[in-house]
């Protein structure tokens, strides 16, 4: 005969009290839990997301609040009137009454109707900049009269365009286009000569 086991089984109702309490609560928590059965479903987990260009983000943050920096520079620039004409300090008069005479061929024009502030600053120095390589001198920029803006007081495109062009080195002058050329709706603009031109500036 196997031999028995020399330890006892405590019965529940030999236990001391505290020890049947502990006993009866782990059986009330555990009574109706039942072993997991296997299945065949598969566990889908979402594949994890691209690690974001956060170099390329701080690159655009860093450029556009400069961007803002130099306009609220420029705004405390003292104008008159409403900015209709601009001279570059160190330059004749002469360059000026020129320019509204229709002295330099207009070579290239932009039309900034329909965009917004962000996107016709972005125009305008990829259009100055293009104007440059191809040796322009004089361009023409049409920013509207702002009679639609939303601020009713005040045509921001436009007073904002030609505070730009102020504040650009490369752009010597500026005049409010004759009538026929877009009147306070448009600018003619002076730019640098190429550093290839002898001849000078005006």
């Amino acid at each position: 005969m196997p031999a028995k086991s020399s330890r006892a089984r405590v019965r529940p109702e030999d236990q001391a009290p505290a020890e049947q309490e502990d006993a009866a609560l782990f059986r009330a928590a555990v009574g109706d839990v039942v072993p997991a059965t296997k299945t065949d479903k598969v566990v889908l987990r979402a594949e994890p997301k691209p690690p974001l260009p956060l170099q390329h983000q701080r690159d655009e943050t860093r450029a556009l609040a400069e961007s803002l920096s130099a306009d609220s520079a420029g705004m405390g620039m003292e104008e008159k009137g409403d900015a209709s004409s601009f001279l570059r300090s160190g330059l004749s008069r002469q360059v000026l009454r020129r320019l509204r005479s229709g002295h330099w061929v207009v070579q290239h024009e932009l039309d900034l109707h329909g965009h917004t502030t962000v996107e016709a600053k972005s125009r305008l120095v990829e259009f100055l900049a293009l104007a440059l390589r191809r040796g322009a001198r004089c361009v023409r920029v049409i920013h509207g009269k702002g009679l639609r803006s939303l601020n009713e007081r005040e045509p921001v495109l436009k007073n904002k365009v030609r505070l730009w062009l102020s504040q650009r080195e490369d752009v010597l002058a500026y005049a409010e286009a004759r009538p026929a050329d877009g009147g306070s709706g448009a600018v003619i603009v002076l730019l640098r000569a190429p550093k290839t031109n002898n001849e000078p500036d005006e």
